[in-house]
């Protein structure tokens, strides 16, 4: 007999997460309604947004996940038996299929069919996905880049900061990018064609992206906040726009723990005063009417090679949890998947 395997919250973090705070549950499968589809999972995404929903206070724009509850995630899965028009086992499928093995979802909506000759399955969770769409809208609908100016990026060698970058360079932009280990620095000017890369590990990291950026910044796309964006800060150009994306390096923050940064609000404020600096935060499905003109650039970039990704599989389920917190400590490289069945659209 089958059975559905899927990951829960069992507790709510108190600082980093711990594997105690996930609990791996086994139980029948999900029966599909009418105009519903019954999905096998084949990979799901890891991503830090969800870090902020293990709080019982969630992250503000979506509810926090209830003890118990399945941790949320973006999948890409097989149908195998649909109880909808135009939707037949043996499609494939990108839907909210959460930390588990099966699940059910209605055709419309948010599920999308997946068409693997036109690329990989996998990168409708990476690239072609939220990632390669949030990098996408951050960058083009608020940052605006313009040709010949700088744009820095933070996690730059991560699956929203590589498509940043490497869309910037497309637009005519010098792109300098932060990231930890040397090996990601030289993966982002050596294979993704940034023109600078800095260590966020440097104890100079402010005199460091200062050499790296003589002109200053023009658009900095925020994914980690903390001391790196105290060290943009003050080579922030006028009028330049930061695309607020993440603040990776604070949501493990516990309450009543000191804020990492500019020392004062009074700081950033008299910076966006002086400087008429745009600071805006968003999330991808703010921009979701422009949905078809992102799979219509990116696909056309990604079949001609313009934009190169990496991504990092994780295989089963039950490693999914441990995964999860080494990426919030910047241990993957690439888009971090996790495979819980094989993809039969590989050899």
């Amino acid at each position: 007999m089958t059975l559905n395997r899927r990951i829960v919250l069992a507790a709510h973090p108190d600082g980093a997460p711990k594997e105690t705070d996930f609990r791996l549950e086994e139980g029948p499968l999900p029966s599909p309604g009418d105009g519903e589809v019954l999905l096998r999972t084949i990979y799901f995404s890891l991503d830090p947004y969800m870090r902020s929903r293990m709080n019982e206070a969630g992250a503000g724009y979506a509810p926090g996940v209830e003890l118990g509850a399945v941790m949320p995630a973006g999948g890409v899965s097989e149908v195998v038996e649909s109880r909808a028009a135009g939707v037949a086992p043996g499609d494939f499928v990108n839907s909210f299929t959460g930390w588990q093995t099966h699940s059910t979802a209605r055709a419309g909506g948010s599920m999308r069919r997946i068409d693997p000759a036109n690329a990989p399955v996998s990168t409708a969770v990476g690239v072609l996905g939220m990632p390669g769409m949030t990098a996408y809208m951050g960058l083009l609908r608020i940052g605006q880049p313009k040709e010949g100016e700088t744009v820095v990026v933070s996690a730059a060698s991560g699956a929203v900061g590589a498509v940043v970058g490497q869309i910037a360079r497309i637009k005519g932009c010098r792109v300098v990018g932060i990231a930890g280990a040397k090996e990601k620095c030289d993966y982002v000017v050596d294979e993704l064609g940034f023109d600078a890369c800095v260590s966020h590990r440097d104890p100079d990291l402010a005199g460091s992206l200062a050499g790296a950026c003589p002109d200053g910044i023009d658009v900095y796309f925020e994914n980690v906040g903390g001391p790196v964006f105290q060290a943009v800060l003050p080579l922030l150009n006028p009028f330049a726009r930061v695309p607020v994306c993440g603040l990776i390096a604070q949501y493990n923050a516990k309450p009543g723990d000191p804020p990492s940064g500019p020392a004062a609000v009074t700081d950033l404020m008299r910076a966006s005063l002086t400087k008429r600096l745009l600071i805006r935060g968003f999330i991808v499905y703010d921009f979701a009417e422009h949905a078809e003109a992102f799979h219509s650039d990116m696909g056309e970039w990604v079949r001609t090679g313009r934009v190169r990704y990496r991504e990092d599989v994780v295989e089963g389920i039950e490693n999914a949890p441990r995964a999860f917190m080494g990426l919030l400590e910047g241990r993957n490289f690439g888009k971090l998947l996790v495979r819980v069945a094989p993809d039969p659209t590989r050899a």
